[in-house]
């Protein structure tokens, strides 16, 4: 699976949420508090060229994947097709 980026900010459970999948799947991560770098769900719109109303929003390489049930069935299909 290519590295995966996740905005989210510390409050969020869903963030955690996904960077234990991370790490519990050995999945290369990056985590981006958008609180502390100053990135708000506007400036996500633009990366994703739709409405973000929610945290976390997470990328696989360069494909926006959504929020935490949406990565979580991703990795679910990844490892699949990958047994």
């Amino acid at each position: 699976m290519d590295h995966v980026t996740i905005y989210g900010r510390a409050s969020c459970g869903f963030c955690m949420r996904a960077r234990q999948l991370c790490e519990i799947r050995d999945i290369p991560y990056r985590y981006v508090d958008m609180i502390e770098e100053g990135i708000s769900k506007a400036d996500l719109e633009k990366t994703t060229g739709k409405p973000v109303h929610t945290v976390p929003q997470i990328f696989v390489g360069d494909e926006h994947v959504g929020g935490f049930d949406h990565f979580s069935r991703y990795v679910q299909q990844f490892e699949s097709a990958s047994r």
